[in-house]
């Protein structure tokens, strides 16, 4: 595919998709939609870590409201059933790590890009805000299942009703967000933690998402079960058995990602 709306690139294992319509503080029409799920699924195959973020002062405003038509007459459920389900599923099956590297605002369908993604990272002038009932509507691009699982009932509630700004470091508080960086440090920050991420070992990152992800649907004993599979698993990777030796050698282990 090729891509209008973002800009795209792979380094020393790394997928970078940076979402590029500044103008409208990249606010998701149905191109861009499309293009960041093939990127993300491109990058889940080709690179070791894909990165999320935006370009100019946003991470993403969410709904292009303004797209050449009336919003009133957009067909809301088929968009998020045909353009917002494969983009958000692409990320969460994605089978290596995904970092959000929120620079500025993430609004609406914009934050819940963002949370969607395994490890987020924000700037710390960065603000969140889950602002559909400003006009009407209820938190959807999977917020009302991520919101409630990252910081509990009673404040994705919240956050829903009032609609109001989270900041960085209150998402941070929250547990919301990994960490809140600098603004003079993000960039370098987040670099440093997608390098690591792509030179770790990628065969059990998959698995840690596989076990993390499906607990909410399990009984402890359930749980220990997936837990003892999928240990299995990595106990017959390459990057496994580097790593013991990294470790009796006192050295840093050398993966492979596989």
């Amino acid at each position: 595919m090729h891509y209008e709306t973002i800009a795209f690139d792979i380094t020393g294992g790394v997928a970078t998709i940076r979402l590029n319509r500044p103008d409208v503080m990249n606010a998701l029409n149905t191109q861009m939609r499309a293009e960041i799920a093939d990127a993300v699924t491109r990058g889940g195959r080709e690179a070791r870590v894909v990165v999320l973020t935006g370009e100019g002062r946003a991470f993403c405003s969410g709904q292009d409201l303004g797209g050449g038509g009336n919003a009133a007459m957009l067909d809301i459920e088929r968009t998020l059933r045909d353009e917002y389900v494969p983009m958000l599923m692409a990320i969460a099956e994605c089978p290596v790590p995904t970092i959000a590297a929120v620079n500025g605002a993430a609004a609406g369908a914009g934050a819940n890009l963002a949370l969607a993604a395994d490890v987020v990272i924000a700037t710390e002038s960065a603000v969140f805000t889950q602002a559909f009932t400003r006009i009407g509507l209820i938190p959807d691009a999977g917020g009302t299942w991520l919101l409630p699982r990252q910081v509990g009932m009673a404040k994705a509630m919240g956050a829903a009703l009032f609609a109001e700004k989270i900041t960085a470091g209150k998402a941070e508080r929250w547990g919301m967000i990994w960490e809140m960086l600098p603004d003079a440090e993000f960039e370098a920050g987040w670099r440093a933690r997608a390098e690591q991420l792509a030179t770790g070992p990628t065969a059990a990152y998959a698995r840690v998402k596989e076990a993390m992800r499906s607990s909410f649907a399990n009984t402890l004993e359930e749980q220990l079960a997936v837990e003892a599979r999928l240990q299995g698993e990595c106990g017959k990777t390459r990057d496994f058995k580097e790593g013991v030796v990294a470790f009796l050698e006192k050295r840093p282990a050398r993966y492979e990602g596989r």
